[in-house]
């Protein structure tokens, strides 16, 4: 039927979930790939110390914390008893992380 068995132990595996989670893993990696690249950019425009580049990087990191997010809830999804069922996490309100705001202090 659907199943294939695993070897080692014999374990039965629904052809349809090992798809979805490799899937999953496809996607993960994919992001983790372009995150990559955006530390990368982020690291060579705050070297520069240009302004502009600055300022780019602020968008630059938001999307990398919304990769981050994106990541976490393919993980959140894969460990989910119920396929298509992502469990609910604390700290999460209306779908947004909580963030708490970082008061640096200038010491000159």
């Amino acid at each position: 039927g659907d199943t294939f068995s695993v070897h080692g132990n014999g374990n039965q595996v629904d052809d349809k979930a090992f798809h979805a989670v490799q899937k999953s893993f496809v996607q993960v990696q994919s992001i983790l790939n372009q995150n990559r690249l955006l530390i990368n950019e982020i690291n060579q425009n705050h070297e520069t110390m240009i302004p502009d580049n600055l300022g780019r990087n602020v968008g630059l990191i938001r999307e990398l914390n919304n990769n981050i997010r994106r990541v976490v809830d393919l993980y959140a999804d894969l460990s989910s008893p119920s396929p298509g069922r992502r469990r609910r996490r604390p700290g999460r309100l209306g779908g947004k992380l909580g963030h708490k705001r970082v008061r640096h202090v200038n010491e000159s």
